[in-house]
């Protein structure tokens, strides 16, 4: 919808009027998403309903790419409060109790994330639980984020520990990022709202019906755009419950004749995969048990080079993910490459193309990824 087709849809009340787009009710999450991405979509208002199969989705101005039923004016659009802070201060806590509040959390899909500061009481994480649900009208559950599991089978499927604090215990739902949509349950898979502008990146940087080995799939994180921008993906994932997910977002996303999606660990699968392309999109594994008996893992993502290196073709192109401390940028990941590739022998070389900072993972740790064409 151009810009001119969305001005003539605008129901003339008043200028003054702020303005919301109509969009059906099952298509609310994606459409905010797009809304969002178009840099339209107002978070200052609430969404509201407009009739019983319709939503109204308060915006900036009339959006041009986001497809919408009609844009009308709000005559009496109801207002959020402008942060967690004022919502908790009505509820009674003080100056002194505000220091702690959570600066920051996750949306995907309906569901909120959001990491709870240690030492507090039910009654105050209940607090701030419905406090976010207010201030985002269009998420039904908010998960207290405790990390990724470490111990035994849930700390080699990557599960995230959570807790529910407010909302709806069906957590399952489906998040919408640049035209991607991923159909998961947070409380039960992970996903990195970090990751989001390397999951775009990697959909962009694909070519038509190129060859791609994603090794650690997940739910599509990075299979997904890639496979929406014209690339064939073989992708493995051992954690069942995020390969069920793999295949089920597959066909949401309308490209499961484009994906070869195998429930194996990666290394069973590389001798038997010729790529163009390697995505190594994660960067620790279950590493055993401790004396005590509990599961440890290992931040380190080189175990899988030899494997991901026998997989990619001569010319291909190579993905490395790394959790690196700053004092080791960039001089340890690209030593760990050089010295996968002389292990491997047969005279490969390496040409770094890009090095980039994906997110923080920890105080002084860096979450990075380098491209580099291996011959």
């Amino acid at each position: 919808m151009s810009d001119g087709d969305a001005d003539r849809t605008v129901t003339r009340v008043d200028d003054d009027h702020p303005l919301a787009a109509v969009v059906e009710k099952p298509r609310s999450e994606a459409a905010i998403e797009s809304l969002r991405t178009e840099g339209v979509y107002d978070g200052s208002r609430r969404v509201r309903e407009y009739d019983p199969e319709t939503v109204a989705l308060p915006v900036t101005e009339p959006p041009a790419e986001t497809r919408v039923l009609e844009v009308i004016r709000q005559i009496d659009p109801e207002r959020r409060r402008p942060d967690l802070e004022d919502r908790l201060a009505d509820r009674g806590w003080s100056d002194a109790d505000l220091e702690s509040v959570p600066g920051s959390w996750a949306v995907i899909g309906s569901v909120i994330l959001v990491t709870v500061p240690d030492g507090y009481s039910a009654a105050r994480e209940r607090d701030v639980g419905e406090a976010l649900l207010e201030l985002h009208g269009e998420a039904t559950s908010v998960l207290a984020d405790e990390g990724i599991a470490n111990d035994g089978e849930a700390g080699t499927y990557r599960e995230p520990r959570t807790r529910l604090l407010a909302g709806s215990a069906d957590t399952e739902t489906i998040h919408t990022e640049h035209g991607t949509r991923y159909g998961l349950d947070p409380a039960r898979v992970m996903f990195s709202p970090g990751n989001q502008a390397e999951r775009a990146r990697m959909g962009r940087i694909v070519e038509p019906d190129e060859r791609v080995f994603d090794m650690f799939a997940g739910i599509g994180y990075f299979t997904l755009p890639m496979a929406r921008g014209g690339a064939r993906v073989t992708a493995t994932e051992i954690n069942p419950t995020a390969f069920r997910y793999l295949l089920e977002n597959a066909m949401l996303n309308d490209v499961a004749d484009r994906v070869d999606a195998y429930r194996s660990d990666c290394r069973d699968l590389a001798a038997t995969v010729e790529a163009d392309r390697v995505v190594m999109g994660y960067y620790g594994a279950a590493d055993g048990t401790d004396d005590a008996g509990h599961g440890t893992r290992a931040d380190e993502a080189d175990h899988f080079l030899a494997h991901a290196l026998e997989a990619l073709e001569s010319g291909g192109v190579l993905h490395y993910h790394e959790a690196t401390p700053e004092s080791l940028l960039w001089e340890r990941p690209l030593e760990r490459l050089e010295s996968a590739i002389e292990r491997e022998g047969a005279g490969r070389g390496l040409e770094v193309l890009e090095k980039r900072r994906v997110k923080s993972h920890s105080a002084g740790v860096e979450h990075v990824v380098v491209d580099a064409r291996i011959e």
